[in-house]
């Protein structure tokens, strides 16, 4: 009974269900490999088509048809077309970008520019020079307490005077 249960160097088995063969499933027990007889190997012709419709269609496989080179180059022509235009609108995403910030630079230089100059004219003009020539020399005088009326306006910034105001 121990004989029946003990492994053979060179015993095979198979697993599974399906088409296995016993080369695939060859184990091998000890410490040695099996020698391959390499001599039947060269020996072998290596197989061939059994069939002549499968070489047929091999070498109909292997050549091109005029009708798919034509496809072929079409496509390869309307990808470069595809491929140009994406490039021309990224150069022209770049220019516009390029633009508006030379456009922005320069509105930040004209605001800087305009700010200066209005810092410069409201340090120039003298409100007391002018107060005093309006008192003195033109004869202005501050408004009384009754000069002054005040009108209620209806959604403008200012009020139009379309007739004399009734005293």
């Amino acid at each position: 009974m121990a004989a029946r249960n003990q492994k053979r160097p060179y015993e095979s088995r198979r697993t599974g269900t399906g088409n296995n063969t016993t080369r695939n499933n060859i184990y091998i027990y000890g410490n040695t490999a099996r020698q391959l007889d390499v001599r039947t190997a060269i020996r072998e012709k290596p197989k061939r088509a059994k069939n002549n419709a499968i070489r047929r269609n091999r070498e109909k496989a292997m050549r091109m048809n005029p009708a798919y080179v034509l496809f072929l180059a079409f496509a390869l022509v309307v990808s470069g077309g595809i491929l140009i235009s994406y490039i021309h609108l990224q150069s022209d995403i770049t220019n516009s970008i390029n633009h508006i910030a030379a456009l922005e630079s320069e509105l930040n230089d004209l605001r800087l520019s305009n700010d200066e100059e209005y810092s410069r004219i409201e340090s120039s003009v003298d409100l007391e020079e002018i107060k005093r020539i309006a008192i003195e020399e033109l004869g202005m005088t501050y408004a009384a307490e009754g000069q002054v009326v005040e009108y209620a306006s209806e959604g403008s910034d200012y009020v139009r005077q379309i007739a004399d105001i009734p005293e």
